[in-house]
């Protein structure tokens, strides 16, 4: 077998950025980002091959690339599915991006490519089973059980944001409508816009999500009340996944992972839905839920140094590990 080039590109196609990173043996070589053209497909390629060789032209190295992308490649078609940036639904990404660069070119979920990131050596490190979430312009979700993303038959395993918000509350149902033609969705609720919709729907101010944080921060009733919700919605939407896969660490990615107090929030409520945490029987004391809520380590970087480690040789880790 051919030794893999040290150099390895990871991208991360974003809705609104899209990012790039070389790695060597785990370090930082360059990094470079640029704004994602939203509906054109031809120019996201153009773009994502154009960032591959920015990366590489300092070190007058061709490297692997691996692409996180917010959605999947169909096991079937080869195509790319359920995505969010839906202008790339439907196209041959791998095929195209593989042509323009002239090698082959990884492509995996990008809250896959998270997941394995902080699996590896972020703060999920050691973790059997780790469920990555990015909640940002969309809400995602991957699973990686003992260092390998695991993505199933019909490569969905872990797409959390496209079931429905368990335990509906009054004016919950039937939900805001969601780009995948159903209604509510956790991802309608829980990605950035889903909390800037809900902060309008009650207050009737339009506010972007961090500054709907700042305005909680400093006593914003309305903004304090739509984190809150936030919150509970989170919790019953983690505590749906505990139920099922009782992971051991769930790490946060994405924009609003950097809302501090989730992290202290979100598990103060999710113990009224995890099964078996809230005592029925008086004779039997609840058990707390063990599973650890943690923001990435890596942050922002995390999905796309994931993309990079698409072509991690078997056995490698970075230095020290």
């Amino acid at each position: 077998m051919a030794r893999l080039p040290d150099l390895r590109i990871g991208i991360d196609l974003g809705g609104t950025k899209i990012e790039g990173i070389a790695l060597e043996d785990g370090r930082e070589l360059a990094r470079r980002r640029l704004a994602t053209p939203r509906g054109d497909y031809q120019a996201t390629v153009g773009a994502i091959a154009g960032l591959v060789e920015d990366l590489e032209g300092p070190t007058g190295t061709v490297g692997t690339v691996g692409v996180g992308v917010p959605g999947t490649i169909s096991p079937a078609s080869g195509l790319v599915k359920n995505a969010n940036s839906t202008w790339i639904n439907g196209r041959p990404l791998g095929i195209d991006l593989s042509t323009r660069l002239e090698r082959e070119v990884r492509i995996a979920n990008d809250a896959n490519c998270l997941a394995v990131s902080e699996a590896i050596d972020g703060a999920a490190a050691g973790a059997s089973v780790v469920f990555g979430v990015i909640v940002g312009t969309g809400t995602g979700a991957g699973i990686v059980v003992d260092g390998r993303a695991w993505t199933g038959p019909n490569g969905v395993a872990g797409e959390w944001g496209h079931n429905p918000l368990p335990w509906p509350q009054p004016g919950e149902e039937p939900g805001p409508a969601c780009y995948c033609g159903k209604r509510g969705c956790v991802e309608t609720f829980l990605s950035g816009p889903g909390l800037a919709a809900d902060h309008a729907a009650v207050t009737g101010r339009q506010m972007p999500p961090e500054a709907i944080v700042t305005a909680a921060a400093e006593g914003d009733p309305g903004a304090e009340a739509a984190l809150m919700r936030y919150a509970d919605r989170m919790a019953r939407a983690l505590a749906a996944v505990i139920n099922v896969l009782d992971p051991d660490v769930i790490v946060f990615g994405g924009g609003l992972s950097n809302v501090a107090r989730l992290y202290d929030d979100v598990p103060a409520q999710w113990g009224r839905y995890v099964f078996g945490a809230t005592g029925r029987d008086p004779a039997v004391e609840p058990e707390p839920v063990r599973t650890r809520l943690v923001r990435a380590a890596h942050g922002d970087s995390s999905g796309v140094r994931g993309a990079a480690w698409l072509w991690l040789a078997p056995g490698w880790l970075p230095d020290g590990l």
